[in-house]
């Protein structure tokens, strides 16, 4: 699946994240981010739009209701930081940390999460439409009552994640890895699985399979 890239200058100018803080409204645009540590800070509404973030902490910072576009993260940590109520389009996560991370009631769009680490990531109650998660750990992640639309899960971990009340017809998770899934088996249907995965599923529903 082809999925709109961020659009993002190739020069831009350098800033500190905490620059935000001597913004008008929270905005940051057009600017290359490197090294900053923005750990437990608490900011409403913020925009990120035509960024390169490199190498920055995030953690435990509350981010809701944050709007993120045309935006590139790498090796980012955002472990425990609340994204609620966020729109996130043509954005990229590349070998970024997003442990625990909650995205409950927003919108993603175009975006890829790239090698990166999204265990016990929440996304309740959320619309994902064009994404990408590439060779992602998502152990224990929770995708509760989702709207998955063009989602994709290649060579994943998804031991644990949760998808109750969550349709997956047209979402292929074959080529990804679990010991269990909580699923409702009404929402299984139209899901692209594994041979080997269809025999888990069997062993969950609680048929036996003979050769």
């Amino acid at each position: 699946m082809k999925i709109a890239a961020p659009k993002i200058s190739l020069e831009l100018p350098a800033k500190n994240f905490s620059d935000i803080y001597y913004e008008e409204d929270p905005i940051l645009e057009m600017c290359t981010i490197t090294n900053s540590d923005f750990t437990y800070e608490s900011l409403n509404r913020v925009r990120l739009d035509k960024a390169l973030i490199k190498n920055c902490k995030f953690t435990n910072t509350d981010f809701s209701n944050i709007s993120i576009t045309d935006v590139v993260f790498e090796n980012c940590d955002f472990s425990n930081a609340n994204l609620s109520g966020s729109s996130i389009h043509r954005v990229e996560f590349t070998n970024c940390k997003l442990l625990g991370t909650t995205f409950p009631e927003s919108s993603l769009g175009n975006v890829k999460f790239n090698n990166s680490i999204l265990n016990l990531a929440a996304f309740g109650h959320s619309k994902l439409e064009k994404v990408v998660f590439q060779e992602a750990a998502l152990k224990n992640s929770d995708f509760y009552e989702c709207k998955l639309k063009k989602v994709e899960f290649e060579l994943c971990d998804l031991d644990g994640a949760n998808f109750e009340q969550t349709p997956l017809k047209g979402i292929d998770i074959s080529s990804s890895s679990f010991e269990s899934l909580i699923v409702s088996i009404d929402n299984l249907n139209g899901c692209t699985v594994s041979t080997h995965q269809a025999i888990q599923f069997s062993a969950l529903m609680g048929l036996v399979v003979k050769d």
